[in-house]
């Protein structure tokens, strides 16, 4: 049997993952290699701890086609990774460890007792009794490397550490505190590796409008979402929405910003329209409105839209329409009643920017899968070397598709690791 030392660096998801599978989980009762797990903080995990609100979002119990069609960037690089280790496998090797999972709104897959330390217990458990090495407080100064072949780390202590093979798994720039402060980048540069440009992506929006304020802490849950480049549809969406200090949150915004950063880098002036009625085409709306004046023909404005709008919005769609709040309802012209309605149906706002990696679930960018084989995730350039999880330029929406990405890259640099 083969036995290398295989040093996989960063305990998170991606780095538990490749460390179990490099240690020949699933293909041989005793483990093989001489596996070494390098964390830089005090336990492993850390950023699993606050995914899913703490709960834990696993993956997506969607079919695997829907996995691709939920990455935003580089899709078809996960081609094998996803086949190879697919949702239903990361479903079935946790069940395996002892955790129970439950299946929730939206296919999200979380752990039955809603606590993600649970999720790192198993697979810390698993890595204990096959002999997986921990290094816990240890930091990974630099990579040897020699003749474009990885020979080992360099730690912070100035010892050295040799190896066969190097996994990188150290994440992005997205919660510093938890850790990911980009040094994979640094590493994969010093490997002459190319390092797309890194974004904070899944993060709010910041808006022009400073309306969002007067309305902070208000949820719409039944929202539709589209934003505009000058006419052009960029994205579309219906779900939660989240009114806060700065401009908007929730689900379906957090998504969004998949899609937006490069065109807010370049300067664009972007529109967000929020439907307010979905349900509803405009001439629907329009006679529900018409209805509902016409039982409050002896109320003002301000006073009549109790049924149509959560209060706090009142006096914000009021405003942006232009017509007096002290308006008798018997008084309100047609045109007027037309512009409350469109306003029902696209409430706009301006994004001028997101929030920081501090608020970012993930990190957009990342080392170039140019550069990296899609079936054992080891770098083209550099033999021995791999790298897998949030440090690759992947990413995708919301919903457990990020740690999917993490497992199954992770998955496969490891059980390269057995041949």
């Amino acid at each position: 049997m083969n036995n290398k030392t295989v040093l996989v660096v960063g305990g998170g998801a991606a780095g538990m993952m490749a460390a179990l599978l490099a240690s020949g989980y699933g293909i041989s009762e005793t483990t093989t290699n001489n596996v070494i797990l390098i964390e830089k903080n005090e336990k492993l995990g850390k950023k699993i701890y606050i995914t899913g609100k703490g709960r834990c979002n696993v993956t997506n119990a969607c079919s695997v086609e829907e996995l691709f069609e939920k990455v935003v960037s580089n899709p078809k690089f996960l081609y094998s990774a996803f086949y190879t280790c697919t949702n239903q496998n990361v479903m079935d090797l946790f069940e395996q460890l002892g955790l129970s999972l439950k299946v929730e709104r939206g296919n999200r897959v979380f752990p039955q007792s809603d606590h993600a330390s649970d999720v790192i217990k198993v697979l810390e458990n698993e890595l204990r009794k096959r002999n997986v090495t921990i290094m816990l407080h240890t930091k990974v100064q630099e990579l040897l490397c020699e003749e474009e072949r990885v020979t080992g780390v360099l730690l912070s202590n100035q010892k050295e550490l040799p190896a066969d093979a190097v996994i990188v798994c150290t994440g992005g720039l997205s919660y510093a505190s938890t850790g990911s402060t980009g040094d994979g980048y640094r590493f994969a540069r010093q490997a002459n590796l190319t390092v797309v440009e890194q974004s904070p992506s899944l993060v709010p929006f910041e808006t022009k409008e400073n309306w969002c304020k007067e309305v902070m802490g208000l949820s719409l849950r039944n929202t539709g979402v589209s934003i505009y480049e000058e006419t052009k549809k960029i994205y579309d969406d219906f779900g939660e929405v989240l009114f806060t200090h700065f401009g908007v949150s929730g689900p379906t915004i957090i998504s969004a910003s998949a899609y937006i950063q490069s065109r807010l880098k370049k300067g664009k002036e972007l529109m967000l329209y929020l439907d307010l009625k979905p349900a509803l085409s405009e001439e629907a709306l329009d006679a529900r409105v018409l209805r509902d004046f016409q039982k409050n023909q002896n109320k003002q404005l301000k006073n009549s839209l109790d049924a149509l709008l959560p209060k706090s919005l009142i006096p914000v769609v009021i405003m942006l329409s232009g017509v007096s709040g002290d308006i008798w309802i018997h008084d309100v012209t047609k045109e007027q009643r037309r512009t409350l309605v469109s306003l029902l149906k696209k409430l706009p706002l301006t994004i001028i920017g997101t929030r920081g990696y501090q608020e970012a679930i993930i990190t957009k960018g990342g080392v170039s899968v140019k550069e990296i084989d899609p079936g054992t995730m080891e770098s083209k350039k550099v033999k021995g070397l791999y790298f897998a999880g949030e440090v690759l330029d992947l990413d995708a929406v919301t919903g457990g598709y990020n740690l999917q990405i993490a497992w199954s890259t992770g998955y496969v640099a490891g059980m390269a690791q057995m041949n």
